[in-house]
């Protein structure tokens, strides 16, 4: 008879007090284990959930399967999705496969708004209740997706009046942005002819990817020659202040972050606010340790605590996560006006540097 192996690993968090403490429950088959997951997968339990999963992979060299039980789970947040990332990559370096089971509406609706559910193995419904009909299952599963809200990793993102100041925001900045049209898009072309609009990808709430947009403001092969170019920051980030890419009216335009006006369409969609942290890449997020895929609990931002506090001064990319939990910290509606304030006031400065 093949014999089971029950363990428990308790992880303590420097965010918290020593004493709290989070299970995470082991069961060990073989080939195969099963990890549970506990109720909520904010940045205490993720932070156990990897290390979890790492010391279970490197303690079992026979092992082939990992199945992560969502049975109990309601609640995820950036965080946990951070370390559900995490283990999945380390498992594919290892030939292991992770495969999520029991997964509950509340997580299903979290990795159907990142596209995780697409890239993650799911276990099939049907396989846990063959007795029941498929069609039923199927409905059952894609009304879940439908009808079960996000999360609310952060008061800014359920607020109804924060979305509405955004809205009114970006309409006004639309028509800005329809007045310069015209000058900015003769001057991009007159100094280096080619697209008047640059888009690139960006990860918004929860890691969501989204495309923002803004006037060109360097070469057209611009990312070709991204190799080429040293970067002066340390960390998970890109930034060179006499980058040779910038063209000499793209230098003007970041100066005066008139390069950025196309960026009031991502707030008017909703994939940013007029406030909130730093955009970052998907190569960033990508070296993201757990906690800070906190700074994704909120939306990004056309300018929050990283702008107005010098962000051509910022050369680490913890200066970015100190700034952006700040902002996290300290947010309500009436912060918000005052880092718009304090926008306006810089917005022509000619050492408030670009995003």
């Amino acid at each position: 008879m093949a014999a089971y192996i029950y363990t428990a690993t308790k992880v303590q968090s420097f965010m918290t007090s020593p004493s709290k403490e989070v299970d995470f429950p082991v069961i060990s088959l073989n080939e195969i284990a099963i990890v549970q997951v506990p109720a909520r997968l904010s940045v205490l339990e993720a932070v156990g959930f990897k290390r979890t999963c790492q010391e279970l992979i490197q303690s079992h060299a026979h092992l082939k399967q990992i199945f992560i039980d969502f049975h109990q789970t309601t609640f995820m947040d950036s965080s946990g999705l951070g370390a559900l990332v995490s283990n999945f990559k380390t498992a594919k370096e290892k030939r292991i496969t992770i495969i999520l089971r029991n997964v509950t509406p509340p997580v299903m609706a979290v990795l159907n708004l990142t596209g995780l559910d697409q890239v993650l193995p799911i276990e099939s419904l049907s396989i846990l209740s063959p007795k029941e009909p498929t069609y039923s299952l199927d409905t059952q599963r894609f009304s879940s997706r439908k009808v079960e809200p996000l999360p609310s990793t952060h008061p800014s993102v359920a607020s109804w009046m924060k979305r509405l100041i955004d809205i009114f925001g970006a309409l006004i900045g639309l028509v800005i942005t329809g007045v310069l049209l015209i000058p900015i898009a003769v001057a991009i072309q007159i100094d280096d002819p080619g697209p008047i609009f640059f888009s690139q990808t960006r990860c918004g709430w929860m890691g969501r990817r989204f495309q923002i947009w803004k006037f060109r403001s360097m070469c057209v092969d611009a990312e070709a020659k991204k190799s080429q170019v040293q970067n002066q920051v340390q960390g998970a980030f890109f930034k060179n202040e006499s980058d040779p890419r910038v063209t000499r009216i793209g230098r003007f335009l970041r100066r005066t972050s008139l390069d950025e006006l196309p960026q009031f369409w991502n707030v008017l969609k909703g994939d940013m606010s007029l406030v909130g942290t730093r955009p970052p890449t998907p190569d960033e997020v990508e070296r993201y340790e757990v906690p800070e895929w906190q700074r994704l609990d909120v939306k990004p931002g056309m300018t929050g605590e990283w702008q107005v506090n010098g962000r051509s001064t910022v050369r680490s990319f913890e200066d970015v996560i100190r700034l952006d939990l700040q902002y996290q910290k300290n947010w309500s509606l009436l912060y918000d006006f005052k880092l718009i304030f304090k926008t306006l006031v810089i917005l022509f400065n000619k050492n408030s540097g670009a995003v």
